[in-house]
């Protein structure tokens, strides 16, 4: 991947790329571009934040040096540029320092030995500031991804910036949304937008699914003990434990791993809860048949920008409690297999484990006819592959096909 081919060059800009300064970032953003890197030259710049005191962040602001200031340390890497940038947290001077990142883009891109055809930022309110920036600067069109926790988050804590998301969302030549209810949450706050919108699953590595088999021995949760808070272990722990502790099947196995003050952390919530397992990491090839044998897979998440473990469930026969208006919410209203519940209400999770647990049969029968009628398609590889090109290629004037 880089600027050297003959096909459409495409400039990407993302905080969640793995790259030699965070190698452990989610890989999504990679996949899309390794599943379509025979129809485009794809480069990144990969961004990490650097942490700027307050005092300083404000000096710099007052002096008007922040554009000057913003990029530490830029490094060569595969896919392009990884790219150390100084800014502050929380939100602080949040338009002022993308704005500076996207000056510093607008050069970058001018220093390219090949001018890019389109620019995509991968979020609308943090790498989508720099992005439109940079686009203002050099002339060229771009777009943007819409990822749901953290564009509604950011959208939610900053209402003095609506107007200048409304401009960057409406402005944009294309919209790639990873989920329904991420594009309603922004379109509530923005106004419904016109233009070319493809709503853009996250791809995993489960191409093909597995028949759903009854008489699952336990439910199970999966994720990284790191991320415990956010995934309501505690209210998940609690659920648990009001249901009928003389079935055996109400019980728990949460899969991840962790380190050992996290696992710790985990063992406190858990407590002497008879019926939730911490039983560690699993490799892809031990989880499948893990879900395959389970009643559901239950995983309420205070948030969740669209959770691969879901799509991963369903296809190895699982089926799966997620919470609404997050995650996967929008892909499945109306399925029997999908329940969604309100991830604040204790009460409301219990009600969906003995649902799953006394309607298994039933819920695994919907499954199977939704793999029956390839209502997975949407979520494999291919049909990802096909849409984002489809998307990419509307916007570089190369196709007539109409968005989703």
């Amino acid at each position: 991947m880089g600027y050297k081919g003959n096909r459409p060059f495409i400039l990407h800009l993302s905080g969640d790329f793995p790259d030699p300064v965070s190698s452990d970032k989610t890989p999504v953003i990679e996949t899309l571009l390794k599943l379509t890197a025979s129809e485009f030259d794809h480069h990144v710049v990969s961004i990490n934040r650097s942490e700027l005191k307050p005092l300083a962040a404000l000096a710099l602001v007052l002096g008007g040096k922040t554009r000057t200031a913003i990029a530490i340390d830029d490094r060569a890497f595969e896919y392009g540029t990884a790219l150390s940038y100084s800014a502050p947290g929380r939100g602080l001077f949040h338009k002022t320092y993308l704005e500076a990142l996207g000056n510093w883009l607008g050069d970058y891109i001018a220093m390219l030995p090949r001018r890019p055809q389109l620019l995509v930022g991968h979020k609308l309110t943090i790498e989508g500031i720099a992005i439109a920036q940079a686009a203002a600067r050099s002339g060229i069109p771009y777009a943007i991804s819409i990822q749901g926790n953290t564009d509604t988050k950011i959208l939610n804590y900053r209402p003095d910036l609506s107007e200048h998301f409304a401009s960057i969302f409406h402005g944009a030549a294309g919209v790639f949304p990873f989920t329904p209810w991420a594009l309603k949450g922004v379109e509530a706050e923005l106004g419904k937008r016109n233009g070319n919108v493809w709503l853009l699953p996250c791809p995993t590595s489960l191409d093909v699914c597995i028949p759903p088999k009854t008489d699952g021995e336990r439910f199970i949760s999966v994720f990284h003990l790191r991320n415990h808070k956010v995934k309501n272990l505690d209210r998940l722990v609690s659920a648990f434990r009001g249901l009928d502790s003389h079935k055996e099947r109400f019980s728990l196995d949460v899969i991840g791993g962790g380190t050992r003050a996290e696992v710790e952390e985990c063992e406190k919530i858990v407590g002497q809860a008879h019926d939730v397992n911490l039983i560690g990491a699993r490799s892809q090839d031990e989880l499948r048949p893990i879900m395959h044998g389970a009643i559901a897979m239950v995983m309420p998440s205070r948030r969740e920008s669209f959770g691969l473990a879901f799509i991963e469930a369903l296809q190895s026969g699982c089926p799966i409690i997620y919470p609404r208006g997050a995650a996967i919410d929008g892909f499945f209203d109306g399925a029997p297999f999908a329940i969604g519940v309100d991830a604040s209400s204790v009460s409301e999770i219990r009600q969906a484990i003995e649902t799953a647990e006394a309607n298994e049969v039933e819920l695994k029968a919907a499954l199977k006819e939704w793999q029956d009628a390839k209502g997975y398609e949407q979520f494999t590889r291919p049909v990802i592959a096909k849409t984002f090109t489809n998307g990419l290629n509307v916007m570089l004037g190369r196709e007539t096909s109409p968005a989703n």
